[in-house]
This record gives C-alpha cells, structure tokens and sequence, in this order.
C-alpha cells in the first residue's frame, strides 16, 4: 500500500508559485506538519533560496542554517519537519540521480514539473528500505 501525503489545495498552491516564480531554476521549501499512520498531513510549506552556486536549473541546495532553522522550527512548532519540495524545470516529476544521492529516508520529495508558464504534474517520493524511491499518493483528503 502506497503512503499518502496530505496536501491542502491552498499549500499546493503555494509551492506552484514558487516554483514558476523561480523558473527556469530549481525552487526549494520544506513542509512541516504530522504524521499520521501512513499519512503525511502537510500544514505548512515554507519557500527557501536556493543556495546552490552555479547551474540552478538543473539542482538546488540547502544551506545548512535553512536547515537548522527548519528543525529548530518544527520543535517550537510542535510539527514534524516532514519533507523538501522542489521544482524540476523542463522536466518530469520524477527523482534524478543527484536526488537520489542527496536523500534522506524519512523525508518524503514533492517535486513539480514545470514549463515557463504552468506546473505540468506534481508527485511525491519517499526512499525504501532498498534505497530506491517510492512513489506516495498526494492527495487533499
């Protein structure tokens, strides 16, 4: 059974625009929220710089102070810092090698596809025990 993540239509919204705003590089954020079963219940989506030096079109970078304050966040928050959203520009919504290799288990990877005007598809990932990415199910519900 594939796991679900939970997201509002208004949050999702929000990534989408951020994701063309940053276009035609690679957007980050995180999302916070809880964990429920084997759902992931998005409440927050915070946008961050992407702070990879050279191609951003083709990868994006956190930097470690996002990071910390990312957790420290979630903390004062009571949330869960659930996962890390991430556009790839001009191409499919699907996990790239360097995605893959910068990936951790716990998090799930919501990524969009996007062209110079629109989001063409959205889908979500999480590692498995093999270390391969598995698809979730996003859904508002």
């Amino acid at each position: 059974m594939r796991k679900k993540v939970i997201v509002d239509p208004e949050t999702l919204a929000s990534m989408h625009r951020h994701a063309l705003a940053d276009f035609p590089n690679e957007c980050v954020g995180f999302f916070f929220g809880e964990t429920i079963e084997d759902a992931k219940k998005v409440k927050e989506y915070t946008p961050l710089e992407n702070s990879k030096e050279g191609d951003q079109r083709r990868r994006f970078e956190v930097h470690p102070k996002d990071y910390m304050a990312a957790e420290r966040y979630a903390i004062e928050s009571k949330q869960e810092l659930l996962g890390v959203y991430h556009s790839h520009p001009e191409h499919p919504a699907e996990p790239s090698v360097h995605d893959l290799a910068q990936a951790v288990p716990f998090f799930s990877y919501i990524i969009a596809s996007v062209s110079g005007t629109s989001v063409q598809n959205t889908r979500s990932w999480q590692l498995n025990d093999q270390n391969e990415f598995e698809e979730e199910i996003i859904t508002n519900e």
